[in-house]
């Protein structure tokens, strides 16, 4: 039996991949165990237990990109954050990262106890994480292509996906259209409609939520229905004839594939998943990070999927004058999904074979 070390933590971005990976490793290796690391307060303490994976918890350690005060502590919680990934993966056979702020820790345990180390990089733009743990493996692997730095050479794999979304994209059905009017059915819309989701991400989106709100009674007027996901701590609106408010969407496939129109922002899993199922979305981009939410919007934007604006132009004005191109843009893209990124967690799973029996 091999034991494989999961690392990555924080956010949807790092952790659902992952467990992707994850599970399409236990498929093809029932006998391994696989073994998480995250934070004691990211999404992992709930997506892994529930994956049925062990979650073990280190130290939160985040690299900042600008000093602080805080910064001076860095090499303190560095430390300490390595010597307890070191007692997680000690004697292990492999670790593979994702990211977040578990992973440069995870890396530099695994350099110091000779565990081999693959990298997926979900973004466009790769974060420090992941760009330092390249210093310590050349197995690596992309969502999408890099243009600079070491993941420039990197293997595209595309983005893991959810097992309900690949089921849905690698199902044959001969009428797509179809199969979107009855997710607009179960949801409780009109099929003769235009459909547009909304979805600020998990916590929501303050700025989004109140564009919708001072735009819902001319959308409603031009019989274009909403789906709108405000986010768990945010109080949500009445829900009328055409407007559906939630706290939070837990089917985003059937919701992806009833939407003519999805106004999101653009994290690595949104805009995957979006690009599997979706049909045509407007990204406003959250400034987070080092900025990998653009390119990531930039990438389907440039494939004709996407339109991409700044949070300081979208107000009420802009999308009223716009929702009818936005919808054109839809109509004339058609009902297929895309397969892109349907076979990429068994493509990981042979680069993490390869590096295994290559030591």
């Amino acid at each position: 039996m091999r034991t494989i070390i999961f690392a990555g933590g924080g956010t949807a971005g790092h952790v659902e991949p992952a467990l992707a990976v994850a599970g399409q490793w236990m498929r093809e290796n029932p006998a391994d165990k696989c073994i998480f690391i995250g934070t004691s307060e990211g999404l992992e303490t709930s997506l892994v237990p529930a994956a049925g994976f062990t979650l073990r918890t280190i130290k939160k350690v985040v690299l900042a990109r600008r000093f602080s005060p805080g910064l001076l502590l860095l090499p303190l919680h560095l430390l300490q954050a390595v010597m307890q990934a070191r007692s997680i993966i000690k004697g292990s056979s492999l670790l593979i990262g994702f990211g977040g702020y578990v992973s440069a820790a995870s890396y530099l345990a695994a350099k110091s106890t000779g565990v081999p180390i693959v990298i997926h990089e979900a973004n466009a733009r790769p974060g420090i994480a992941n760009r330092l743990g390249t210093r310590f493996t050349s197995a690596l692997a992309v969502s999408t292509p890099v243009q600079r730095g070491a993941f420039s050479g990197a293997l595209i794999t595309g983005m893991p996906l959810k097992s309900s979304i690949t089921e849905i994209i690698t199902t044959s059905h001969s009428d797509w259209n179809l199969v979107r009017s009855t997710a607009k059915r179960t949801l409780g819309f009109d099929d003769a409609m235009p459909l547009v989701l909304v979805v600020g991400g998990s916590q929501g989106s303050q700025v989004m939520n109140t564009v919708i709100a001072q735009s819902l009674s001319v959308l409603l007027e031009k019989k274009i229905q909403v789906m709108h996901s405000l986010g768990r701590k945010n109080a949500l609106p009445s829900a009328q004839s055409g407007y559906q408010p939630h706290s939070y969407i837990a089917d985003m496939a059937t919701a992806y594939l009833a939407a003519d129109v999805v106004i999101s922002r653009s994290g690595a899993v949104t805009c995957s998943e979006f690009e599997a199922l979706g049909k045509f979305a407007l990204f406003i981009p959250l400034a987070i990070g080092n900025g990998e939410q653009l390119p990531n919007a930039q990438h389907l934007a440039d494939l004709g999927r996407a339109r991409v604006i700044s949070q300081k132009e979208f107000t009420s004005s802009w999308l009223i004058a716009n929702i009818d191109s936005l919808l054109a843009s839809s109509h004339a893209r058609g009902a297929q999904v895309s397969t892109v990124n349907s076979t990429a967690h068994e493509k990981i799973t042979a680069l993490m074979q390869n590096v295994l029996s290559s030591h």
